[in-house]
């Protein structure tokens, strides 16, 4: 993924010494907060957070807790969203709904955010205001974004930008906080920290929709997660509506007969919607409006002197082909 060896090896240290702190009773709720941090993940957000730091010259040391509290609030939305999602995999790994139960899961989710707040109040006091404002309002539009994803299952009509609005709460307004901290904490000026929050956004965008592609045409084995587990649970992705979008005839008739349909197994439902995907070449639409997002990302990176973006520009070339 492109991310310094020294940065992955930072991260991965305080986020050990985090889970050896936790206590061992209750056994329940600390257990399953341990095992979901252990499974690997990419830990890009803090990654991103630490290496905008440094990008703007700061002090890793600084930036670290707002790091690792994004960790952490990221760690326990997976959790919170694999159950409403009934995801069975979570980075090749039993969820940890299914490992445990789902009131189980439930409380370890809500003790993990708050560990993310006694974490991100270790940071400096002078970046401390200006760091918790925009992680609530990233924390919130985060909420904000699940919901809209929960309620466009049912939704008979949502349109792509609909879908849009929602992943740039769901998922893209975590990656806007986290490199935004990270010019805040590294005492950057307030045009640069506005700079680095829409290249956060736009790179956050660009990642979702990656999400969408690989979850449908990525390979099993290397993505960790249910093939076309989006499909099964009827998500309006952007690949399903730009399908809905070009279908015509006995091809929308078909898919519509495939959406909500509880009747054909997982896998037969996968295949019919994969292979209407491919003939309306789904795939290339969704690749194009990557390409949007990351030529506006790098449009915000351009007007900033710092000679240590070209990592972030690397890094985030290396997300379009990502395979994971």
């Amino acid at each position: 993924m492109n991310i310094p060896l020294s940065i992955q090896k930072r991260i991965k240290k305080e986020i050990t010494v985090f889970c050896k702190s936790l206590p061992r009773e209750p056994r329940e709720l600390y257990e399953p907060m341990q095992y979901m941090l252990s499974i690997g993940g990419k830990s890009l957000r803090p990654s991103l957070l630490l290496l905008t730091c440094k990008m703007f010259k700061g002090q890793v040391k600084d930036a670290l807790p707002a790091a690792i509290a994004i960790e952490l609030f990221h760690n326990f939305t997976l959790i919170h969203d694999d159950i409403t999602d009934n995801s069975p995999l979570r980075r090749g790994n039993p969820t940890v709904h299914v490992k445990w139960n789902s009131n189980v899961a439930l409380l370890s989710g809500d003790a993990l955010l708050i560990k993310a707040y006694q974490e991100l109040n270790k940071t400096p006091p002078k970046y401390l205001p200006s760091i918790f404002i925009l992680f609530n309002d990233a924390a919130l539009k985060v909420c904000e974004g699940q919901q809209f994803d929960m309620e466009y299952e049912t939704k008979a009509r949502v349109s792509i930008d609909d879908y849009l609005n929602m992943i740039s709460m769901k998922t893209a307004a975590l990656f806007a906080a986290s490199m935004s901290m990270g010019a805040i904490t590294a005492g950057a000026s307030k045009s640069d920290c506005n700079k680095m929050k829409v290249a956060g956004e736009s790179l956050g965008m660009l990642f979702q929709l990656k999400d969408d592609v690989l979850d449908v045409f990525g390979k099993p084995g290397k993505t960790g997660k249910q093939t076309g587990g989006d499909i099964i649970q009827d998500k309006k992705t952007f690949l399903l509506l730009k399908a809905i979008e070009l279908a015509k005839r006995k091809t929308k008739t078909e898919l519509n007969l495939l959406i909500g349909n509880t009747k054909l197994s997982p896998t037969d439902k996968v295949q019919r919607v994969k292979k209407i995907y491919e003939d309306l070449g789904v795939e290339e639409y969704a690749n194009q409006q990557m390409q949007i997002y990351y030529n506006r990302f790098k449009k915000s990176l351009t007007s900033i002197k710092a000679p240590e973006k070209d990592i972030l520009l690397n890094l985030t070339e290396a997300l379009l082909d990502r395979e994971v």
